[in-house]
């Protein structure tokens, strides 16, 4: 289950394979799971993102660390809690891989769209005025700062059918983000992406910025499929 991760999202991707292994029960309750360094090793990141990861799985009650001559990270046994059942009862009604995939499609494409015509002055200022916005969001308002800049992009790629699309998608997406916690790690990588992609739709960059909003939507997706699992 565990391989190297991709550069471009290591620490979603990281986080994504050791849910899986929690999640499936691969390290049952009160299991050990491998050390620092063996996972680092496997995955092909670092001891400090490494330690960023576990720190989320160990506040989300899902391992604990003990030291000592038997210490390690240890599996704790899994227990309900009502955002599960709520997981639950959402994901009955969606079907999370196509609307991932549906997503990237549209957000790809509104990307490349925005680069590739240009935008106005206006609309420059709009787009630039959005970025601002979900970097001085306090983190009960971050995820509705991000849904507008998203959908801002969405709007300035000058397709009202796209629009529409991307707002109906992103509504069970972001159904599902509710269900999981905001990561300040993840929170900090996606403002780094977004600032990439911005500057690559303001640059006229249409490759560059369709490869950085696909990156941006795989890390999503590995956040979800790892808590989803």
């Amino acid at each position: 289950m565990l391989r190297p991760v991709r550069a471009g999202n290591g620490f979603e991707e990281a986080l994504e394979q050791i849910l899986q292994v929690v999640r499936l029960g691969l390290v049952p309750g009160g299991g050990r799971l491998p050390s620092e360094r063996e996972l680092a090793e496997r995955l092909g990141i670092s001891r400090v993102t490494l330690r960023e990861v576990l720190k989320v799985l160990q506040d989300q009650g899902l391992i604990e660390a003990r030291r000592g001559r038997y210490g390690g990270t240890f599996v704790l046994p899994r227990t309900e809690t009502p955002g599960e059942e709520e997981l639950r009862r959402r994901l009955r009604d969606v079907d999370v891989e196509d609307t991932l995939r549906f997503r990237e499609v549209l957000e790809v494409g509104a990307a490349g769209l925005c680069a590739g015509h240009g935008l106005t002055d206006g609309q420059a200022d709009r787009l630039r005025t959005a970025l601002a916005r979900t970097h001085d969001a306090p983190l009960a308002e971050y995820r509705r700062q991000d849904t507008l800049l998203h959908l801002t992009l969405a709007e300035l790629s000058g397709s009202p059918t796209l629009t529409a699309q991307y707002a109906a998608v992103r509504a069970k997406v972001n159904d599902l983000l509710d269900c999981i916690p905001l990561l300040v790690r993840n929170l900090e990588h996606s403002q780094r992406q977004h600032t990439a992609l911005v500057e690559a739709v303001l640059d006229g960059d249409a490759d560059g910025a369709r490869e950085m909003m696909r990156e941006h939507c795989a890390g999503t997706a590995a956040l979800l499929r790892g808590f989803l699992t």
